[in-house]
C-alpha cells in the first residue's frame, strides 16, 4: 500500500512540471512577485518538514542520539559540494555562452534533482505514510517555483512552448524512477531509511537556507517582505500542522 502511494506522490511531482506553463499568462512584475511568495512558503516548508518530520524520526530510530545530527551536517555538506562543484543549472560564461547547450544541460540537471527529490518520497513513505505525506509535500513547495523557473530558461534557450513542456516533463519524470529505487534500496537494505532520513533533512536546510532565503533578503520593499516572511511562517505552520495531525 505504502508503496503505491508513494508511486502516486512521484506521479503528482512529476505533472508539477507543467505549472511552467501558467508563466505564460501572468505579467513579469506579477510573475516575480508570485515566485517570492512561493519561494518564502517553500523555504517554510522545507525548514518544518526537516525539523519537525525527518529528524524527529531519524532520533527515534537511532540509539545513538549523535549520529542524526552528524548525517544532518553531512548532508547540508553533500548538498553544498553538489551545488558548489556539479551545478550545471547556471551559465558562468557571460554573454558568450551558448544559450542552446545551456538549455540541455539545465534538462541534464533538472532530471538529477528530480531523480533524488523522487528518493526522498519513496524514503518517506516506506518510513510511514505520515513522513511521506510531509515529505511530498515539502518537495512540491520547493518544485513549483523551481519548475516556473525552468521553464523560462528552455523558452529562453530557443525552445518552443510546445517543446519546452514536453522536454521540461521527461526531465521530471526521473522522479518516478527515484521513487522505485529509494523504496526498494529502503526495503531490502538494513538502516538505509535510517542513513538516510537525517541526510535528507541536512539537505532540505541548505536549500531553504542557501537557495530560498537569500532570494527573500533581496527584497528592499517593506510590505513584500513582511509578506514574503509570512508566507515562510505559513510554511512552517503548515508542517506543524501535519505533525498535529499524524502524531
Amino acid at each position: 500500500m505504502n508503496f503505491i502511494l508513494a508511486l502516486g506522490a512521484s506521479i503528482i511531482v512529476s505533472i508539477i512540471s507543467f505549472v511552467g506553463v501558467f508563466s505564460l499568462f501572468l505579467k513579469e512584475n506579477i510573475l516575480k512577485k508570485i515566485l517570492l511568495f512561493l519561494i518564502a512558503f517553500a523555504a517554510g516548508g522545507l525548514i518544518g518538514g526537516s525539523f519537525l518530520h525527518l529528524l524527529p524520526e531519524a532520533i527515534e530510530k537511532n540509539t545513538n542520539i549523535l549520529f542524526p545530527f552528524l548525517n544532518v551536517i553531512l548532508g547540508f555538506i553533500l548538498f553544498f559540494i553538489i551545488e558548489k562543484y556539479f551545478r550545471w543549472r547556471h551559465c558562468h560564461k557571460g554573454k558568450n555562452c551558448d544559450i542552446h547547450i545551456f538549455s540541455y544541460l539545465n534538462l541534464i540537471g533538472d532530471g538529477i534533482h528530480n531523480f533524488m527529490d523522487g528518493i526522498i518520497v519513496g524514503l518517506g513513505f516506506f518510513t510511514n505514510i505520515k513522513i511521506g505525506i510531509a515529505t511530498t509535500l515539502a518537495v512540491i513547495l520547493h518544485e513549483i517555483p523551481q519548475e516556473l523557473g525552468d521553464f523560462g530558461v528552455l523558452l529562453y534557450g530557443g525552445f518552443s512552448r510546445i517543446k519546452a513542456v514536453v522536454f521540461n516533463f521527461i526531465s521530471a519524470l526521473t522522479a518516478i524512477l527515484g521513487t522505485i529505487l529509494g523504496y526498494i534500496f529502503s526495503e531490502n537494505i538494513s538502516g538505509f531509511s535510517i542513513l538516510l532520513l537525517p541526510l535528507i533533512a541536512g539537505g532540505f536546510i541548505y536549500i531553504a537556507s542557501c537557495d530560498l532565503i537569500p532570494e527573500l533578503h533581496r527584497q528592499i520593499d517593506i510590505r513584500s517582505s513582511t509578506f514574503s516572511m509570512l508566507f515562510f511562517i505559513l510554511g512552517i505552520l503548515l508542517m506543524l500542522g501535519l505533525k498535529v495531525i499524524y502524531q
